[in-house]
């Protein structure tokens, strides 16, 4: 029997029923099935040994794909487990999936791993890569499953299986001596991973839990070539330096304190001044575009989160009530419901809209300790949020100005290299289908009138609309999620949101959650990580260091000191007893980008010795000179 095969061109071609795709490639070429790790069948991911049993679409991944990059990490993950189970066969396993960057597996072990033990682990995954097992998938009935991990002693697996959905299809992956709970895909065989390297050891609860056992996570990455793994150690080497978390300290920005509570961010007087740059700058071009600022409280009453859906939706990430005149009140997780507070305080008419509010409002969600890291995963954090109410034929071109708004914005901090995702309908959604349909057609017209090059994300919509997502490539070229463009069915229909039509007719106007930076926490941690605090002058808290060579100097230097903050340069000097090599050193160490330096010339010259931050001197200046090429630099943003 003839089954049809369609391929991503559009093409097709017969095939024998139960073909597999490795098959199929071969059939094309020897260097594709040398590449393919895995395929796509229509919706479904498969293994290159899947037989193929009916008409399919079928599409290639290699490991320069998304999905290829996932089958390789995640059997390189297997890989490891079965070295740690030759090693150590009492420990117990957990789960090990594919990361954004690499992988883990999750052990349950008495005592901790040591670098050593990390060592025989990767000597020991050489040897299974060597001898070279197949990647064999079973599916299994539920009981033979549980009798399976049993056997084994895998509670972790028995838990799994125990929650799995009655009548699911349960598979496991056998390779060699080792079994393992699994839904695939998988390479073909464990010699099929070139390069490999064991980075570190972390406890991690067992599913995330605070309340469940502390488990042993051994993180790793592997790649088909040597290049390519010597490559990425070295961004990683790249990344260690640039820690945002190390820099803080370091430069004194930002600090957490147990007395006050995890995931609550204390910013020093630095970052303070720094934020207040960035603040100024959000409100003057919000303004310019158009938005009306607001300000609203950190708590509200139960009933409007119950209006809202949060505590339906998104309870366990509120925090405990308090209560209030014997009335339960909530610190707010989000700012949206007082958005609309605003807009619901009087009739609103055809002709109001759009209106555009918008707040650096600060929020609280409960984030489990085991996932709080720095400032890119916090507690309280500040969003700059807005919302657009807008009638349903505005909804494109208020897209089209919110996706520049936000490329402007993004590059005024110096990011060039975006991902833009255009995220549609889940499986659980609100709204009807044709809201839907028509709102993801006006999202993906915008991003096609911007001319941004974009890729459909399939049902990873929020379950109230279709939403655009912007993440910023940094110096390393990792990606950040960043602005988020929203639509929303729901809280306009469950706040009976309306406005007086051009028929004098009650209509709902559509509604656009947005922020630019995401929160004011999280962007501040990326922009010390891309600059690796370097900061650009205009955000430097500190743009010039006068520093005089010795006592005889101080005068001049105090001068010029003077002459700089009166032209609102942000300056400083040293007066310390220390020789000028010391103060140079120590405001490289700070980051700052300008020196001065004030000797006997230039005293005598009344003129100023200029060095820049990693560069260098640069020369002599007249003061005045000096001014305007740090006004140039600072009006242009470098």
């Amino acid at each position: 029997m003839k089954i049809k095969i369609t391929f991503p061109d559009g093409s097709s071609k017969e095939y024998d029923k139960g073909i597999t795709p490795l098959q199929i490639a071969k059939g094309i070429s020897k260097g594709l099935a040398n590449e393919i790790l895995s395929a796509r069948l229509n919706e479904r991911e498969v293994d290159l040994t899947h037989k193929i049993e009916a008409d399919a679409t079928i599409l290639f991944h290699k490991f320069r794909d998304e999905e290829g990059k996932k089958v390789y990490w995640h059997s390189t993950a297997h890989i490891m487990a079965q070295a740690v189970k030759r090693l150590y066969p009492d420990v117990k396993i957990a789960i090990g999936p594919a990361i954004e960057n690499g992988f883990y597996y999750d052990f349950d072990k008495n005592t901790p791993f040591s670098d050593s033990d990390l060592k025989k682990i990767e000597e020991e995954m050489r040897k299974i890569i060597d001898e070279n097992f197949y990647f064999e998938r079973r599916e299994i009935s539920r009981d033979k499953a549980l009798e399976t991990f049993e056997r084994f002693g895998e509670n972790y697996k028995i838990e799994l299986i125990n929650e799995l959905p009655v009548g699911e299809t349960i598979s496991i992956y056998v390779q060699g001596d080792f079994v393992d709970l699994c839904r695939g895909p998988h390479l073909i065989s464990t010699n099929k991973v070139k390069a490999f390297k064991l980075l570190k050891v972390s406890g991690a609860y067992w599913r995330g839990d605070e309340k469940n056992k502390m488990l042993q996570r051994i993180y790793g990455i592997s790649f088909p070539t040597e290049k390519e793994m010597q490559t990425y150690l070295k961004k990683l080497e790249e990344a260690e330096k640039r820690d945002h978390r190390k820099l803080g300290k370091q430069l004194d920005l930002f600090g957490f304190y147990n007395e006050v509570g995890a995931g609550l961010v204390h910013w020093h007087p630095k970052a303070g001044l720094i934020r207040n740059i960035i603040e100024d700058f959000w409100k003057k071009e919000h303004y310019k575009a158009g938005y009306d600022i607001v300000y609203t409280p950190h708590i509200g009453k139960a009933n409007l989160w119950q209006t809202s859906g949060h505590l339906d939706f998104y309870s366990e990430n509120m925090y405990a009530p308090m209560k209030i005149d014997e009335q339960d009140y909530y610190i707010k997780p989000m700012n949206c419901p007082f958005h609309i507070m605003i807009y619901k305080s009087k009739l609103r008419s055809y002709r109001e809209l759009p209106i555009k509010y918008a707040e650096l409002g600060t929020v609280y969600r409960y984030e489990r300790s085991g996932v709080l890291h720095g400032l890119m995963r916090v507690r309280g954090f500040t969003q700059d949020d807005a919302h657009i109410f807008c009638t349903p034929s505005q909804l494109e071109n208020e897209v089209v100005k919110l996706l520049d708004f936000s490329m402007f914005f993004l590059k005024a901090f110096g990011f060039e290299n975006f991902e833009i995702f255009l995220s549609t309908k889940p499986d659980k959604a609100v709204g009807k289908d044709e809201d839907w349909e028509k709102a993801t057609k006006s999202l993906k017209k915008a991003l096609d009138i911007s001319k941004l090059p974009y890729k459909i994300d399939p049902g990873e919509g929020v379950f109230y609309g279709p939403k655009i997502d912007i993440k910023i490539k940094d110096a390393l070229d990792r990606a950040w999620q960043c602005t988020t463009i929203q639509f929303d069915f729901n809280l306009p229909e469950r706040f009976d949101m309306t406005y007086i039509g051009e028929d004098n007719s009650e209509h709902r106007p559509f509604m656009i959650h947005r922020a630019l930076l995401g929160s004011l926490e999280r962007f501040f941690g990326v922009l010390i990580e891309h600059y690796a605090g370097n900061f650009p002058l205009w955000l430097a808290p500190v743009q010039v260091e006068v520093i005089p060579i010795s006592e005889n100097h101080f005068g001049y230097a105090k001068k010029i000191l003077n002459d700089l903050q009166e032209q609102d340069i942000r300056t400083k000097i040293n007066l310390e007893n220390e020789k000028i090599g010391y103060k140079i050193r120590e405001a490289e160490n700070e980051k700052i980008p300008y020196m001065i330096i004030i000797g006997d010339k230039e005293v005598e010259n009344q003129n100023i010795s200029v060095r820049k931050h990693l560069n260098g001197n640069l020369g002599a200046f007249q003061l005045n000179e000096f001014i305007e090429k740090l006004k140039r630099e600072i009006e242009q943003k470098k």
